[in-house]
């Protein structure tokens, strides 16, 4: 199987007043078809990794590939292009549009990648329907539970039809009852031509993944990885 997205001597450092190593000369591939938990303690660098992984972020040094190309973190619009036609990402805070319904939450991620306004509300209401929130289509994220709120966020991942899905602590605000949901959705979401990334402290939600992955004193460690 090989690789769709590899590391290759990837590090990161921030100064502000001292210099503070955030990720060290990281190396790994991953592979298509395979779910990925990311581990560590607060403030290990899991939600910069995600954000390098994602090209909202850019490394110090080395360099990330995705599909046997390596990304140049100068090329903006070209990095931009790429992330709304390959990636869905999902936050601990929903981050919907407060004056939008669930529709148009949904729907207004695949306009903004190019979609005709009806083809996305088309796509839109078959997402809703697949995620048992058809009947909650018109309405706002303040009229929603949070568990429905994260639904409608995995809703707007996967309008453009991802190959990579990113999550950042997805079930952080969520109840153990609702998280068991999330991730149910999140899974799935597995398929051979896609790649699930996510970042949690849960040990039950991490154990999930067919690969976790540790990151501690700007490290990554492969924990277990299922074949």
């Amino acid at each position: 199987m090989n690789s769709y997205i590899e590391l290759k001597n990837l590090s990161k450092k921030y100064n502000n007043q001292k210099i503070v190593n955030v990720l060290s000369n990281l190396n790994y591939k991953f592979k298509k078809g395979k779910t990925y938990s990311l581990v560590g303690p607060s403030g290990s660098g899991k939600s910069t990794l995600l954000n390098i992984l994602s090209l909202i972020d850019r490394p110090s040094s080395g360099y990330l590939l995705i599909d046997n190309q390596k990304i140049n973190f100068d090329e903006n619009m070209s990095n931009d292009k790429l992330r709304s036609n390959n990636f869905g990402i999902i936050y601990q805070e929903k981050n919907l549009l407060n004056d939008f319904t669930a529709l148009e939450n949904i729907s207004l991620a695949g306009i903004a990648n190019g979609k005709t306004q009806s083809e996305s509300l088309n796509l839109s209401k078959k997402i809703l329907k697949k995620l048992k929130l058809y009947n909650r289509s018109n309405h706002l994220p303040s009229e929603l539970s949070g568990g429905e709120n994260q639904r409608i966020a995995i809703g707007r991942s996967l309008i453009n039809s991802p190959k990579i899905i990113i999550a950042d602590e997805p079930s952080g605000n969520l109840d153990h009852k609702n998280a068991k949901k999330f991730f149910k959705l999140l899974f799935n979401l597995k398929s051979k031509n896609r790649i699930i990334i996510y970042a949690t402290h849960n040990r039950y939600f991490a154990n999930l993944a067919d690969c976790r992955l540790q990151l501690i004193n700007g490290k990554l460690k492969s924990i277990n990885a299922r074949k």
